[in-house]
């Protein structure tokens, strides 16, 4: 009776000859050779320091060189720490304004100055000089989105 000892955890375990002769008896069951089959390594999540495992190319494609656990994980890692502040993709020079807001709050009603459409949903406000900072309400204007792009990129006056 042949035993041969499992390359991964040493154990001794009977194999068939013919298994040995095509060189199949290599690992006492599948999980063993499942894990003799991985190549990456384990990593520490960098939010919540868990263990988890990631593949070769999950290492090799990592821009940041940080591994997570989950995408929950990594998504509080992005809005906590990396993407705040001056490297947001809608910082506006260091101010939050709601230039919708001012415009209700001073009574100026809801409507395109262009094509009169009263609907909320597809109303902005655009700056007359077309200065951020300039919030005065004699800047300030309803336009719908149709009408702010032709303002902006067909030259059509407010």
């Amino acid at each position: 009776m042949p035993n041969v000892r499992c390359r991964l955890c040493k154990k001794i375990f009977y194999a068939k000859p013919s298994w040995i002769s095509y060189g199949h008896a290599k690992y006492c069951s599948q999980k063993c050779q499942f894990e003799a089959r991985k190549k990456g390594k384990i990593v520490q999540c960098f939010i919540c320091k868990k263990d988890t495992y990631k593949s070769p190319k999950a290492l090799k494609n990592s821009r940041s060189g940080k591994y997570f656990c989950s995408k929950s994980c990594q998504t509080i890692w992005r809005n906590t720490i990396v993407f705040i502040g001056s490297r947001h993709s809608n910082w506006k020079n260091g101010k939050h304004v709601e230039y919708r807001n001012i415009m209700i709050k001073n009574g100026i009603k809801p409507m395109c100055k262009l094509c009169r459409k009263t609907d909320k949903r597809i109303l902005c406000v655009h700056h007359k000089d077309r200065n951020r900072k300039n919030n005065s309400i004699s800047n300030l204007v309803w336009l719908c989105y149709n009408c702010h792009h032709l303002v902006h990129n067909h030259k059509i006056s407010v």
